[in-house]
């Protein structure tokens, strides 16, 4: 039996024209969370993220893409944290297809690397898969375990993960 080649996984930064592109992934991503969440669709039948102008007119805001040999497969948003110079991961979205073999641990890394600084990675505590993975992808990058720590805002339990990225990890 012949092995499959690795898969060639790129974040890529997304640029003002493919904002719509961005727009349609998250319909996919908010989708996945509309279970979890109270939410659901306006009137036009889409859900509302009215914050995603803002990663090309705000500083400390990046938009990013994800592919899969050359094939889109997610996205990533990135934000300015809380704290001074740090860097919140505000959404991240790996295609079903794409989930478990990787893709979304390497484009993590290459996230943080990319930026580097304090990070806080924030999830919700009803969503444990998450926690699981967000737990193994930043234990593998910084080479200790990763302990979230607990707590509420704005009405919601939120298990949230910090660490450093330096440049060149």
């Amino acid at each position: 039996m012949t092995q499959q080649p690795s898969p060639h996984i790129e974040l890529v930064s997304a640029s003002r024209e493919q904002e719509p592109v961005v727009a349609n992934l998250l319909q996919l991503y908010i989708y996945d969370f509309s279970e979890l969440l109270d939410m659901d669709t306006g009137a036009d039948g889409k859900f509302a993220y009215p914050h995603l102008p803002l990663y090309w007119s705000e500083p400390g805001r990046y938009p990013f893409l994800i592919t899969v040999d050359d094939k889109l497969a997610g996205l990533v948003l990135v934000k300015a944290g809380s704290e001074p110079a740090s860097h919140d991961l505000a959404e991240f979205f790996v295609l079903r297809r794409h989930r478990r073999r990787g893709v979304g641990t390497s484009i993590a890394h290459q996230v943080w690397r990319r930026l580097p600084g304090p990070w806080e990675v924030r999830v919700m505590d009803a969503n444990v898969a998450a926690q699981h993975f967000w737990a193994h992808a930043i234990s593998n990058f910084i080479g200790l375990p990763a302990v979230p720590t607990r707590v509420e805002r704005d009405g919601e339990i939120w298990q949230i993960f910090s660490f450093e990225s330096r440049s060149g990890e």
